[in-house]
């Protein structure tokens, strides 16, 4: 009996492995020209229930037909396509409604049976767009909206998208007013009719649109245009200042002078001013999705430390759009994508952010060198996991394993440290080119040769670690290969570029005015390099540095201090007894802490004081850092 029923398990399995290998079949793409246009109407307007309504006429042959929806999403890195927001799906074909499976291997794939007869399906659906932040990011408001057409539009599976011909419109709410690199053909009140478009640079090419609404010309007469399209919660947010506009006017030039050409044919900041709509950080080639707070403007001195947003994003358009690592460049957006060369495509953009936000202006010189001791203390002290058992390059994977939810031990799992732990490995970078070739070369060289390729052109030029090397080596012959690679798969400190062009990274128990900001902004206090715990100012714990003072007598994230040395719980509090116990070493900093319901009393034996990263001068070498962040001339 026993057999006969695991007989008839295995022959279901078997069955049910077999359909759906049959489902999961989706047609390769093909680079050849899809036969007509992807007509693509978006209704926007429904503000109330935050809801995009979808239209879309896609042409099709009688048969079977697949219908993707985007799941590896540039910039994103990860099979991040927010498949779970599309509701309502229904396929019809000439006024006849067509049932639809979704693939159960494949969930971004719909298979539908064209009929006899028909020359087209038409594909209606919502995209229901979240409510809150805990749903994923806000991008619509009363105000505003965000619209991204990878997440309002099904594909055609077999085509390379760059092949696939699209004529897309969108419906705003009556009055508002849009910023996109897309081109307008027409308008029929509040509809815009876009010029046709091949898909991948419809995908390219998001829309900000609100209300409230101003536009900035950041490069008059310029033959490539670059504005910068402002929405915001309230008219009193759009007002920018003479002097709040020349950086990002100085920004545009700095970078024509890095890189010695530029890859669109216009470009538009899409910058949303709101404390509604979630905050962005998005390349595309032509544009960017720049979501700050509602005040960036009206308290820019406050906002400071996030500027390098601007500069971010803009050097995307050269590094990461027109030059991409050849993994990360997929014929259609449900290949996917290999992150192996992030260090270069993030982590050198991270270098450029920071370097182009002094040469523009963004920031001046003492907020440059506290962002700059900020993360280098972060690999020199606030990453042991990649000093024990990861490395930067394994964090590349990290799109894809963690998809940047929340992780309980950042410091010790490592979370995209490409980012910064890649700016870093290009600060050495610079500084090594410098010694190579005894000050005649700079990263600068590698940047325009690299980069600053075929002028105009906005398609993509892939390229390889293979690349990389030649390019340095063509510049100072040295073992780029070998040099990339231990900083990439080994575990040592990566504050060499610090030390090489003449700075010190050291310790002080008074917090710089990046270290104030950050803590502002963030609304806890950082105590990462003495007790190692970050701290909120009502007392809840967030990451606790592994192996810590903190970590070792039980501390963890998740908890709250209720009370420091038997007093209701303070910021400076917590301090002053850091700073007490320094003075005191028979003193020790008692915290009542609770955890879930339970609640207990630790002694933490710590002397240290309080201690905040700074950089200082090493006079014994030359300040080639004063070089590098200096204007371009």
């Amino acid at each position: 009996m026993k057999f006969t029923r695991l007989a008839a398990a295995l022959a279901a399995s078997a069955f049910a492995l077999a359909s759906f290998s049959a489902i999961a079949d989706v047609p390769a793409p093909q680079n050849v020209p899809y036969q007509g246009s992807l007509k693509i109407t978006v209704d926007a307007t429904d503000l109330a229930h935050r809801i995009f309504r979808v239209h879309e006429v896609i042409p099709a042959k009688p048969g079977p037909l697949t219908l993707l929806y985007p799941q590896w999403i540039p910039g994103n890195h990860s099979p991040t396509g927010p498949i779970d927001k599309l509701a309502g799906l229904v396929i019809t074909a000439n006024g006849k409604t067509l049932a639809w499976q979704r693939d159960p291997l494949n969930v971004y794939a719909f298979h539908v049976e064209v009929p006899q007869g028909a020359t087209q399906v038409e594909a209606q659906f919502q995209f229901l767009s979240p409510q809150d932040r805990r749903e994923g990011r806000v991008v619509m408001t009363p105000e505003m909206l965000n619209l991204q057409w990878n997440a309002v539009t099904l594909y055609p599976a077999g085509h390379y998208a760059n092949q696939i011909n699209t004529e897309a419109s969108v419906k705003l709410p009556a009055g508002w007013q849009a910023g996109t690199a897309l081109e307008v053909a027409s308008k029929d009140g509040d509809t815009i009719h876009f010029r046709p478009i091949d898909y991948e640079n419809l995908v390219d090419s998001p829309i900000y649109a609100g209300k409230y609404f101003k536009r900035l010309d950041l490069d008059p007469g310029a033959k490539a245009p670059v504005h910068m399209d402002i929405v915001a919660d309230a008219p009193k947010y759009l007002e920018v200042k003479p002097e709040q506009l020349q950086p990002f006017r100085n920004l545009v030039q700095q970078m024509y002078k890095l890189y010695g050409a530029h890859h669109y044919d216009h470009y538009d900041f899409l910058v949303s001013l709101s404390d509604k709509m979630s905050g962005n950080g998005l390349e595309h080639h032509r544009s960017s999705e720049d979501g700050t707070s509602a005040d960036f403007f009206t308290e820019w001195k406050k906002n400071a430390l996030s500027r390098d947003l601007f500069s971010h994003e803009f050097n995307h358009s050269w590094d990461g759009k027109y030059r991409r690592g050849a993994d990360l460049y997929t014929p259609n957006y449900n290949v996917p994508m290999s992150d192996t060369l992030l260090w270069v495509y993030e982590g050198q953009t991270q270098f450029w952010g920071y370097v182009m936000a002094q040469r523009s202006g963004l920031w001046d010189t003492a907020q440059s060198h506290d962002m700059w001791a900020y993360v280098a203390a972060t690999y020199d002290r606030g990453r042991p996991g990649l000093a024990s058992w990861r490395n930067v390059q394994d964090t590349t994977n990290d799109p894809t394993i963690a998809q940047r939810a929340p992780l309980p031990y950042r410091n010790y799992q490592g979370s995209e440290d490409y980012y910064s732990a890649g700016q870093l490995i290009w600060l050495d970078v610079d500084g090594k080119l410098r010694e190579l070739s005894h000050g005649k070369h700079s990263i600068d060289d590698f940047a325009r040769a690299f980069f600053g390729v075929n002028p105009g052109k906005w398609d993509v030029d892939t390229y390889t670690f293979e690349d990389v090397v030649k390019t340095l080596d063509d510049i100072a012959p040295f073992d780029w290969a070998g040099y990339l690679r231990t900083r990439l798969d080994g575990h040592g400190p990566l504050t060499g570029g610090i030390a090489s062009h003449g700075w010190k990274l050291v310790y002080t128990d008074q917090p710089s005015d990046a270290v104030k900001a950050v803590e502002a902004r963030r609304h806890h206090a950082d105590l990462t390099y003495s007790l190692g715990l970050s701290i909120s100012k009502d007392g809840s714990i967030g990451d606790v540095l592994w192996d810590s003072p903190a970590f070792k007598v039980g501390i963890s994230p998740g908890m709250s201090v209720i009370a420091v040395n038997g007093h209701d719980y303070d910021a400076d509090e917590l301090k002053d007894a850091v700073t007490a116990a320094a003075k005191d070493h028979n003193q020790a900093i008692e915290l009542l802490v609770k955890n879930f319901n339970e609640y207990k009393t630790v002694r933490i034996d710590y002397h240290g004081g309080l201690k905040y990263p700074h950089l200082v001068r090493d006079t014994s070498r030359p300040d080639t850092l004063a070089e590098l962040l200096k204007p371009r001339q």
